[in-house]
């Protein structure tokens, strides 16, 4: 009686959405999280002399646009054509597969233990660029995937 009211209350209060929803949500993260790391790196520069903010700031720009094409359009692409092929209603946070949860544990503990060790803040900076602008390009085939299957 137990396992059943367990299984119950379980499926009653899963948080479930369709696909579509998680396609935006997934869209909506991406780009949070790029808002966030581009809100540090900019942090960081402007101490910088213009010169530099403006060096350091291109050389973000050009490992987003590396990052951005040769690695996430992948991921995204890989994402969208697993959750496209979901049927009726899934987990709120089924947006991304569940393995990658643990890659993002790592991602954060790493990206912790980076802006806490001796690398220079500038420095930093253009990886937290890179990364973060490469998410927010992103995100656009995300949010743009949402709207072309309608809202």
């Amino acid at each position: 009686m137990k396992k059943n009211l367990s299984a119950y209350l379980f499926d009653k209060y899963k948080p479930a959405v369709k696909n579509t929803f998680l396609i935006f949500l997934a869209g909506i993260v991406w780009a949070g999280v790029g808002i966030m790391l581009l809100s540090l790196a900019f942090s960081w520069l402007s101490p910088e002399s213009v010169t530099y903010r403006y060096l350091y700031a291109g050389a973000g720009v050009l490992l987003a646009l590396l990052v951005h094409h040769f690695g996430f359009l992948k991921i995204v692409d890989k994402n969208l054509k697993r959750i496209h092929h979901m049927n009726g209603v899934r987990c709120l946070f089924a947006f991304i597969p569940w393995k990658s949860y643990l890659m993002i544990a790592v991602m954060v503990i790493m990206g912790g233990l980076l802006r806490h060790s001796m690398i220079p803040k500038k420095e930093l900076a253009i990886l937290y660029i890179g990364i973060g602008l490469a998410l927010i390009l992103s995100s656009v085939r995300y949010i743009r995937v949402f709207y072309e299957r309608g809202l």
